[in-house]
């Protein structure tokens, strides 16, 4: 998005008390894409809490705070917690040092060291069932130590809001779509879902897990990106039979089927030995490490994110479309076509690409 999308984006989903956007890698990181936590806090002017790691120190970290702090101008850096603290005596340490060099930092508190932490998958926390319990026992562990008084005063500011819509006029389809939304395909950007609701006359939701059915009156099916290729999120989906004769059903009719990251394996013959949809004609295995890992576009102008460990057996398999890192000529196929049944690995924002990938939907 540009900055004035990002503003309206800000702006329409801040209804809340507060707002909360998590920074990704380091604040600074980012910025020779001008995405960084940095560059959208400043645009935005939300005030930034830093979480450092204060395992081993107590004086450098002030020296660290200095750095973040006058590297670039209009950041908007107003408090600081620690992690990884030994104990209350170590963060008087750190807390004393930081008071004394800043009058412009609230220290907000500690994190202890040597919590309990959850599992990961290769993709991101894993949230099985029995975790929640455990989410919350650490969750109220984070946040003893900390003044929560303190950072509600300092999340108050005033937006400034944005009067034009920055985006291309949505245009109203008489047509209905339903997405496979469950906790295998569980990556949707919310405001897809939203504007999805603002395009299409009827939009439906089915949980693949549970063996609901794709409606017969669908004209599209959207299969979003999540967890399909794991053997604990296989198994989930494997003897959800009604569904998955649902979706043949829907395919051959020929309506639109757009699989996105998990929606394309699964509308795949295979992941290694697990058996999926067959419907296109691709066979994939799943890797220890990245094979794609950040922001990408391609040649017809569509840009997005993409985050995967799986790739193609046939690595020469030609596609409907490459991904590329920008100012790279180096790319390789990561989106496939057959009739009206298309996937990507491309995680994309509707809202600011539409007009590209409706042709996928058969509009």
């Amino acid at each position: 998005m540009n900055e004035a999308q990002v503003k309206w984006l800000f702006d329409k989903y801040s209804d809340k008390n507060i707002s909360i956007l998590e920074g990704v890698m380091g604040f600074y990181d980012g910025m020779d894409k001008n995405a960084s936590a940095y560059d959208v806090t400043k645009l935005l002017n939300v005030p930034t809490i830093i979480v450092l790691d204060a395992s081993g120190s107590y004086i450098t970290l002030s020296a660290i705070i200095k750095g973040l702090k006058t590297y670039q101008e209009g950041n908007t850096i107003k408090g600081v917690i620690f992690n990884h603290v030994g104990s209350n005596s170590h963060f008087e340490l750190i807390k004393n040092q930081v008071e004394k060099d800043f009058d412009d930092i609230e220290v907000l508190g500690w994190i202890e060291n040597r919590l309990d932490t959850l599992d990961s998958t290769h993709l991101g926390l894993d949230l099985k069932d029995n975790e929640f319990e455990k989410l919350e026992h650490i969750s109220k562990e984070v946040l003893k130590h900390i003044d929560l008084e303190k950072l509600e005063k300092i999340a108050e500011f005033t937006a400034s809001k944005t009067e034009d819509y920055p985006f291309e006029k949505i245009e109203k389809y008489n047509k209905h779509i339903t997405l496979v939304n469950d906790e295998n395909f569980s990556f949707l950007y919310h405001d897809n879902l939203e504007f999805l609701k603002e395009s299409f006359e009827k939009v439906t939701i089915v949980n693949a897990i549970n063996n609901e059915i794709i409606p017969s009156d669908a004209d599209i099916v959207f299969i979003v990106g999540g967890y399909i290729e794991t053997s604990k999120a296989y198994e989930k989906i494997e003897n959800s039979n009604d569904f998955k004769n649902s979706l043949l059903t829907h395919a051959k009719q020929n309506k639109a089927i757009y699989g996105e990251c998990a929606g394309l394996l699964f509308l795949s013959n295979r992941v290694d030995d697990k058996k999926m949809m067959g419907l296109l004609d691709l066979d994939f295995t799943l890797g220890k490490k990245f094979y794609r890992m950040g922001y990408y576009e391609n040649e017809l102008g569509i840009t997005g994110h993409a985050f995967h460990f799986t790739k193609l057996i046939d690595e020469q398999k030609v596609g409907e479309y490459k991904l590329y890192k920008k100012n790279s000529s180096d790319g390789t196929y990561a989106a496939f076509k057959n009739n009206n049944v298309f996937g990507t690995y491309l995680h994309t924002m509707f809202r600011n690409n539409f007009n590209k990938i409706k042709k996928y939907l058969n509009l």
